[in-house]
């Protein structure tokens, strides 16, 4: 089966997809994989197509700041969602696909598949289209809202009408289709860690997680630094908003009132540690794999995106999760009710002493964290996922 892959947004956006590619690889499937510039992810071997986006400068010149997104909307979001939506409509066209598989981000999927005669499938990483009234659609309220969490999954076509424009011009250029409705939507995530709804559709499906590959190589420096002793890690992702040099520092000095090492990993600017408070019991990096990482430390501190949130739970480590924004929130609820984080820790309080109260409510989680994460890496999310596609 020929294959086109379409994702837009940051490294959680782009890992989940890469696995999937690889997947399709191994099964005898031709694919490329549709993407932004800049992901930070390992795609060794795969083929891809860039979309024109690159969603790490756009964070770069606005932050996370949804104020700040609102008053960069022409100048730079509207840019960057135009290259994604009409983007994926001139590859769908150069490569064609028996099959699109598709992120949210990725207005123009619905009139890809239909121009090209494939089938459509959907994916989340978090539940944000299929309405249900278990839990409110992710990104969008904090709180329960009973019954009326299904109104909260019109949000999603909400913003895709800001777009309208752009998805205009994607039409054009494939012949102005009629859009065409997913076979099925396809959630890379444990049934362990979320439960399914029961008023979902049997067109959703809880697959597993799609986790990236490792090379079974590591870092020497990182592996000696966490080999030493008990350690607590220290990154936010893509998150660059706020004070990272603040927030590095009441990290490490919760770590050491309680013994522990810090690793922190600076990824796209969320933490750093002031120079005077560096000594050999903190190690800073830019980043590293997840699988290198978490399973050697006593709590994984991170934004709670949900590529990071499940490698946490498969390594059987516990989360403090300071969330910033969309998903996040949804994700630190969620592993909190599991026993698996502590009580989300908002960014504009950490200090010292919340980070270590965090800290040591996650250390609390240990035996649960410790009990759930080998059933959910033994997994087979890739594999789940595939059946459903080549059924359908």
């Amino acid at each position: 089966m020929k294959l086109l892959l379409l994702t837009a947004g940051s490294r959680g956006d782009v890992e989940p997809f890469a696995a999937l590619a690889r997947r399709a690889r191994e099964r005898g499937h031709e694919v490329t994989l549709a993407i932004p510039d800049n992901s930070g992810v390992d795609l060794d071997g795969l083929q891809t197509a860039s979309l024109g986006a690159d969603f790490q400068a756009m964070i770069a010149a606005q932050g996370t700041s949804i104020r700040q997104a609102m008053r960069n909307f022409s100048s730079v979001v509207r840019p960057t969602m135009r290259a994604v939506i009409v983007g994926s409509a001139q590859i769908g066209l150069a490569h064609g696909a028996d099959a699109v598989i598709a992120h949210p981000k990725v207005l123009s999927a619905p009139l890809i598949a239909a121009r090209l005669g494939a089938k459509l499938f959907a994916v989340e990483t978090v539940p944000t289209t299929v309405p249900t009234r278990d839990f409110p659609a992710a990104g969008t309220v904090s709180f329960d809202l009973g019954p009326l969490n299904r109104l909260t999954y019109r949000a999603g076509g909400a913003a895709a009408s800001m777009f309208r424009r752009e998805l205009r011009e994607a039409a054009r250029v494939l012949g102005d289709p009629r859009p065409r409705a997913p076979r099925a939507t396809l959630l890379p995530i444990s049934p362990l860690i979320l439960s399914r709804p029961a008023d979902w559709p049997p067109t959703a499906h809880l697959t597993g997680a799609w986790s990236g590959r490792s090379d079974g190589r590591s870092d020497a420096a990182v592996a000696a630094f966490l080999a030493r002793g008990p350690s607590v890690s220290v990154g936010f992702g893509s998150m660059a908003q706020g004070d990272p040099l603040a927030r590095g520092a009441a990290f490490v000095a919760a770590a050491r009132e309680r013994g522990r090492q810090t690793l922190v990993l600076r990824g796209w600017g969320g933490a750093d540690v002031p120079p005077e408070l560096r000594g050999d019991d903190v190690l800073v990096i830019d980043d590293a794999p997840h699988d290198q990482v978490f399973p050697f430390v006593d709590v994984a501190v991170h934004h709670g995106g949900a590529g990071t949130a499940q490698a946490a739970v498969r390594a059987g480590t516990p989360s403090v999760i300071v969330p910033f924004l969309a998903d996040q929130p949804f994700w630190a609820r969620t592993l909190q009710a599991r026993g698996l984080a502590a009580a989300p820790l908002s960014r504009r309080r950490v200090t010292a002493r919340h980070a270590g109260d965090a800290i040591d409510e996650a250390l609390r989680c240990r035996p649960r964290a410790a009990e759930l994460g080998p059933l959910v890496a033994a997994e087979d999310g890739t594999g789940r996922a595939f059946e459903l596609i080549e059924e359908a």
